[in-house]
Formats: structure tokens, C-alpha cells, sequence
């Protein structure tokens, strides 16, 4: 069965909603690449905005780019195809749990980070600059994708190794749990071992987030400073904010996952998981960052003295 086609079933789609549901697809996706590269390129050109948070941002721009063009492309060739011809080879199915995966740990490791990032420059101010080194930012970083890559690729493998006797994915895009119910083997490995991958990445997430923020707090209620309350406060809701979105819209899909009478809306909950991060991100980033905000004024301000 190595050369195997699943059928990919996607949403109860009608034809007369076939080609809306394309084209907002297509508005999210080319969206969130636009935005998210343009995040990517105002960083690399902008010596203002090579700043160890925005470097790290990066990460999230890149995690968004990649979970997305691995998922929605294929979903809006499947929205476009009757119900009949939504195939997928199993290798594909699989590189595709491994990029969703990918996607939803990195965001998690990515925001811890940035966590720390935060609390490092609220926290430790004078040590921060020596602390936050291009060295220290490197180790940051493999460390968010690694981690990421050994859980998930562990969890994946446990999977393959499963005979498979059925051909139906009844998710918009393939994961773990999809592929090994697949299987008519014995999947409890598989179930132990994905349940302690999501309390060891939920508890390493929650846990930091409310331990600097904790700490944060402590330091804003305690000093007197009020631009340092004023830009913790600004600094610390944004992040806040985008760790909210992503976690409300994994945990939503994860508990639907036990309500099989909810499918349809899992589905759109799964897709929601995708887009959703990778809209609200660059857009939250953008308007806060008082950085970037001058180097576009100032590149819009130029480009119309040169029109006049």
C-alpha cells in the first residue's frame, strides 16, 4: 500500500459556493504572504528594526509563511475538485502532517522566546544589550525550530510505522490523528505519546508566559518609571494578544476533535488555525511597532516627493 491515494475530504461545499470559498481563500493566503514577507524585508532593510524582538518576529512571519503555503494551496485545488477526485499519496499526506505540525509546535516555541525577550528587556534593562547578544539570538531561535522538528518528527515516525487499512481523511488537510486512524493496529503508543507532547508544549507555554509576565507585572507595579509602564504595557498586551489567538484557535480545534457530531465545524476550525495566526500577527506587530511605522511613513513620504 506504499503508493496508496486517500480521499481528502474538505468542506460540504455546493457549486455555487465553490468559487467564493476560492477566492477568499486565495485574499487570506496571498494576504498573509504578502504581509508577513513584508515584515521579513522592513527588518532586513531597516537597521532601526534589527532589534532582537524583531528578529525574532522573523520566526513568526516564517512559521505563518510556511504553515500556510504547505496547507492552502492544496485546500483551494480540493475545494475546486468534486468530491471524487480530492486525492492525496500517502507521502504527501505525510510531509503535510509534518509542516502542520511544524506549524502549530514553532508557534508555541516561538512565542516563548519572545516571551523571555520581553522579559529580559523589562526585567534587566542594563544587562539586556549584553544579554541579547547575535549569538544568544541564534541559540534562541535553533532552539524554537529544533525542538520543534524532534517532538514532531518523533510523533510522525510512531505513526508511519503503522499498517494502514483504510483510505478515508475525513480533516481539509492531514495531521497525526488523521493518518493513524488510518491504521487498524493498536494506536495507544501513539495516543500516550501525543498526549504527553501536548501537556509538555502547553505546560512549557503557559508556564512561561504567565511566569515573565508575572514578573513583568511585578517590576511595572513596583517602579515608578512610567515610560518604562507605558512601553511594558504596549510591548507585553501585543504579545499577550497573538498568544491568545493562537492558542484559542489550536484549543478550539483540539476539543471538537471529541465532538465527532461537530465535524463541520472542526473542519473550519482546523482551517481557522492556520489563518487566523498568520492574518492577525503581522497586522497586531504592525501597528504597534512604532518602528515600523516611521519607516513606512517616511518610505511613503519619499516615494511622493519623487512622484512630484
Amino acid at each position: 500500500m506504499e503508493n496508496y491515494t486517500f480521499n481528502s475530504y474538505t468542506l460540504q461545499i455546493t457549486k455555487a459556493s465553490m468559487y467564493p470559498i476560492f477566492f477568499l481563500l486565495l485574499f487570506c493566503y496571498l494576504f498573509i504572504l504578502i504581509t508577513n514577507v513584508g515584515i521579513i524585508v522592513l527588518v532586513v532593510i531597516d537597521k532601526n528594526l534589527r532589534q532582537p524582538m524583531y528578529l525574532l518576529l522573523c520566526n513568526l512571519s516564517v512559521n505563518d509563511i510556511i504553515g500556510n503555503t504547505y496547507m492552502l494551496p492544496r485546500l483551494m485545488y480540493d475545494v475546486v475538485q468534486p468530491p471524487s477526485e480530492r486525492l492525496i499519496s500517502y507521502y504527501e499526506c505525510v510531509v503535510q502532517a509534518f509542516i502542520c505540525h511544524i506549524f502549530g509546535t514553532t508557534s508555541h516555541t516561538v512565542l516563548m522566546i519572545m516571551a523571555f525577550d520581553r522579559y529580559m528587556a523589562i526585567c534587566n534593562p542594563l544587562r539586556y544589550a549584553a544579554i541579547m547578544t547575535n549569538k544568544m539570538l541564534m541559540k534562541l531561535t535553533v532552539s524554537a525550530w529544533g525542538v520543534a522538528v524532534v517532538l514532531v518528527g518523533i510523533l510522525l515516525g510512531l505513526t508511519i510505522r503503522l499498517n494502514r487499512c483504510r483510505t478515508l481523511i475525513e480533516n481539509p488537510y492531514c495531521d497525526n490523528a488523521s493518518l493513524f486512524k488510518l491504521s487498524c493496529e493498536s494506536v495507544i503508543i501513539n495516543n500516550v505519546y501525543g498526549l504527553t507532547f501536548t501537556v509538555v508544549l502547553l505546560t512549557s507555554s503557559i508556564g512561561s508566559i504567565v511566569l515573565t509576565y508575572t514578573k513583568i507585572t511585578v517590576i511595572c507595579l513596583t517602579s515608578k518609571n512610567k515610560t518604562l509602564n507605558s512601553k511594558a504595557l504596549k510591548t507585553c498586551s501585543t504579545h499577550l494578544f497573538v498568544y491568545m489567538i493562537m492558542f484559542v484557535c489550536g484549543k478550539v480545534h483540539i476539543l471538537l476533535h471529541r465532538f465527532p457530531q461537530y465535524i463541520e465545524y472542526r473542519r473550519v476550525s482546523a482551517i481557522l488555525f492556520h489563518i487566523m495566526p498568520g492574518t492577525f500577527n503581522p497586522i497586531i506587530y504592525g501597528l504597534q511597532s512604532k518602528e515600523m511605522k516611521k519607516f513606512l511613513s517616511r518610505s511613503f513620504r519619499s516615494r511622493k516627493v519623487l512622484a512630484t
